[in-house]
């Protein structure tokens, strides 16, 4: 599969590209990819920038992956779902499908993931995209498990744990595939934690 990413640093932070791209491997699914992200980007400033859509139109893409800026769903729903909208239009006139890569709410504002689960929803069922229910995951892993910790010391980023969780939702919501058992080492990440990890979300991902 291949796969172009456009979003910012929630994309970008411990190369969830190849965190995807090593679990799918171990499950004989080969994905190349390609990410387009600038720190703190809207998918309007993408859009505006010209640079995603060229990409689209010529990159040959299976799936395009859409992030928007963490926040923006949850203050502006109207321009998240505008904009991915206009991205939408531009995948399926390249023969593409468009995935919608549904992030978490910041570790102290807890309350606003349900903002950006009805955004991302609203706006996967409108587009008829493929929904990546990764801070719908990071929501019911806190009530299941006290750590890791899947935010970075600013409270907003992934930690590792928390993008390799995000991976894990990738592998089974766009690929279909279950992670459970997979043992390709993770730098940085010890075995306990990533097995851990890897069960809750497909465990999690089950019972949606």
């Amino acid at each position: 599969m291949r796969i172009l990413f456009v979003g910012n640093s929630f994309t970008a932070r411990n190369n969830l590209p190849g965190l995807i791209k090593s679990l799918a491997a171990a499950r004989d699914l080969t994905v190349e990819s390609k990410l387009i992200s600038a720190g703190g980007a809207s998918l309007r400033q993408h859009l505006n920038a010209g640079k995603a859509l060229d990409d689209i139109a010529t990159g040959g893409y299976d799936t395009v992956v859409l992030q928007e800026q963490s926040t923006l769903p949850i203050k502006s729903p109207d321009r998240f779902r505008a904009s991915a909208r206009d991205f939408g239009e531009a995948i399926s006139a390249a023969g593409a499908r468009t995935a919608l890569y549904l992030t978490w709410a910041r570790r102290n504002a807890p309350e606003t993931q349900q903002a950006l689960t009805d955004a991302y929803g609203a706006a996967a069922v409108e587009l008829g995209a493929t929904l990546v229910p990764v801070g719908m995951v990071w929501e019911r892993f806190f009530e299941r498990y006290d750590e890791p910790a899947l935010h970075d010391a600013d409270n907003s980023h992934p930690a590792l744990a928390g993008s390799y969780l995000a991976a894990c939702v990738f592998l089974i919501a766009l690929l279909e595939a279950d992670p459970v058992g997979i043992d390709t080492p993770v730098k940085g990440l010890d075995a306990e934690t990533a097995a851990l990890l890897r069960q809750a979300a497909w465990d999690i991902c089950s019972s949606m």
